[in-house]
C-alpha cells in the first residue's frame, strides 16, 4: 500500500493554488502551454491545472503553501485541536452544573435522601449496604461542601475549559502561541494525572495520560519549541524549503552542470512527496 498523498488530497479537496511569478525563466517553468488553455503548476501537489493563475508578482510575493510534512503536522494539529474543543464544552457544561447545584443543595440533599429509600428493598434483597455504599458516601460528602467552596470549584473548572477553548482554536488555526500554551497546560496536568494512575490505575486513564505524553513530545519537536532542534528559526527554514515555488526558484539560481540534478529531484520530491 502506498503512502498517502496529503498534497493531492488537499488539493482534490481544496482545490489547486496557482502563481505566475513575474521572473521570466521562473515564470516559464510554472507554466504549460495546451490545446485547451494555458496551464499553470499548482504549488501545492505539483500538478498542471488549467485557467488563469490564483496570483501573479515577484517570486517573494508567492504564498507559502502549506504542503508535505507541514501539512500532515496540520492536520495532526487540528485532530488535538478538536480534542481541546470538545473538551473545552465539557468542562463549561460541568461548571454550569456544580455552580447550578451550589445554589440549590438542600433541596437536592432532600430528593436525593427520598429517591435512596425507593431503591433499599431492592438493595435490601441483593444484600447490598446501600447506606455505606462508596458512591452514596461520595454523593452524600458533595452536599456538606460550602456554597463558597462550589462557587470556587466551578470558576477554576470555567477557567481551564476557556483555556482548552482558546487552545483548540489556536490549534485549528495553526497558531505557534497555541502550541506552547498545548505544550504547557498540558504538561501542568500530567504529574496530577500520574497520582491519580498511582491511587487508581483504569484503563482509560492509562490512555489518556500515554496520549497526552506523546501529544506533548509531538509538539515540542515536530514544531521545535523552547529552541529545540533550531527553534523558530530551523522550523521557518523548514516551512520556507517545502514551497515548490522556491524549490524551483533554487533550481533556477543553480550552476548550469547541477541543473539536471536538480530537475531530477524535484521530480523524485513531486512523485515521492514524504521521502
Amino acid at each position: 500500500m502506498g503512502k498517502r498523498d496529503w498534497n493531492r488530497r488537499t488539493c482534490a479537496r481544496r482545490g489547486h493554488t496557482t502563481y505566475a511569478p513575474s521572473e521570466p525563466q521562473l515564470r516559464a517553468r510554472l507554466h504549460a502551454a495546451t490545446g485547451v488553455g494555458d496551464a499553470w503548476r499548482c504549488l501545492r501537489c505539483g500538478d498542471f491545472a488549467l485557467g488563469e493563475p490564483h496570483g501573479s508578482g515577484p517570486a517573494a510575493n508567492a504564498p507559502l503553501v502549506v504542503r508535505g510534512k507541514a501539512l500532515r503536522d496540520l492536520f495532526v494539529l487540528r485532530f488535538l485541536a478538536v480534542e481541546r474543543g470538545l473538551r473545552g464544552v465539557l468542562g463549561v457544561l460541568i461548571a454550569w452544573a456544580v455552580w447550578k447545584f451550589s445554589n440549590s443543595q438542600d433541596a437536592l440533599h432532600q430528593l436525593f435522601d427520598q429517591n435512596l429509600t425507593i431503591f433499599k428493598p431492592i438493595a435490601d434483597h441483593f444484600h447490598w449496604d446501600l447506606e455505606h455504599a462508596s458512591v452514596v458516601d461520595t454523593i452524600r460528602k458533595t452536599f456538606d461542601y460550602q456554597h463558597k467552596t462550589l462557587v470556587y470549584v466551578a470558576a477554576g473548572v470555567l477557567a481551564y475549559s476557556l483555556i482548552e477553548a482558546v487552545e483548540g482554536v489556536g490549534l485549528w488555526l495553526g497558531r505557534r502561541w497555541a502550541e506552547y500554551l498545548a505544550v504547557i497546560a498540558t504538561a501542568a496536568f500530567l504529574p496530577l494525572e500520574g497520582y491519580e494512575l498511582s491511587e487508581h490505575a483504569t484503563a482509560v486513564k492509562i490512555a489518556t495520560t500515554v496520549i497526552n505524553v506523546l501529544a506533548v513530545l509531538w509538539i515540542l519537536l515536530s514544531k521545535r519549541l523552547f529552541g529545540l532542534r533550531g527553534g523558530i528559526v530551523a522550523f521557518e527554514a523548514e516551512r520556507h524549503s517545502a514551497s515548490l515555488l522556491e524549490v524551483e526558484q533554487a533550481a533556477e539560481v543553480a550552476p548550469i552542470g547541477a541543473v539536471g540534478h536538480e530537475r531530477a529531484q524535484v521530480g523524485t520530491a513531486q512523485a515521492h512527496p514524504f521521502e
